[in-house]
């Protein structure tokens, strides 16, 4: 009889090991929400921060010949559908010159030379458009510089900012 007693022990013992591990492992589980996003993203950059343009020459009884400088570039990425780049600059160009810019694109459409010379605050131009969820980079900016005889002898400096924006 004590023979059974302990066997009925032992078993008990092991039996409700078996349950406490059958019931550890049944909750050995939790849940959890993940909560995701992508914001807008609309960046661009330039390779340079500045560019130097120098008329020097003339054709003699012709016009100036105009500085051009295609050694920067830029690169844009967008998530988002029917964006565009605008340029503008911080205050009008001198009277007698002009400051034109062209942006190349593989992924969009370029509006080729644009002057912006008046492109001031609220006066922005197009020089890219149709940018749709895409990447474009290392992508060509030409700077073409003129200037009549009127003009004179004149320097200064230009900030051009490029921005992206809605297209309509």
């Amino acid at each position: 009889m004590m023979k059974t007693r302990k066997t009925f022990a032992i078993l008990f013992v092991i039996a409700a090991l078996l349950c406490m591990a059958a019931a550890a492992y049944a909750a050995d589980s939790a849940n959890q929400t993940v909560t995701f996003e992508v914001q807008a993203i609309n960046d661009i950059t330039v390779s340079d921060s500045s560019v130097n343009l120098v008329i020097n020459s003339v054709t003699a009884g012709g016009a100036l010949e105009p500085a051009t400088d295609s050694s920067t570039t830029y690169s844009v990425t967008t998530n988002e559908e029917g964006k565009k780049i605008t340029a503008g600059i911080d205050t009008v160009m001198p009277t007698g010159t002009a400051l034109s810019v062209e942006l190349a694109s593989s992924k969009a459409t370029s509006a080729g030379e644009v002057d912006i010379s008046n492109a001031t605050t609220g006066a922005e131009v197009d020089v890219v458009t149709g940018l749709s969820k895409c990447t474009d980079s290392a992508q060509t900016i030409t700077y073409t510089f003129s200037a009549t005889p009127e003009a004179g002898t004149v320097s200064g400096t230009k900030t051009v900012t490029f921005t992206i924006t809605d297209a309509a």
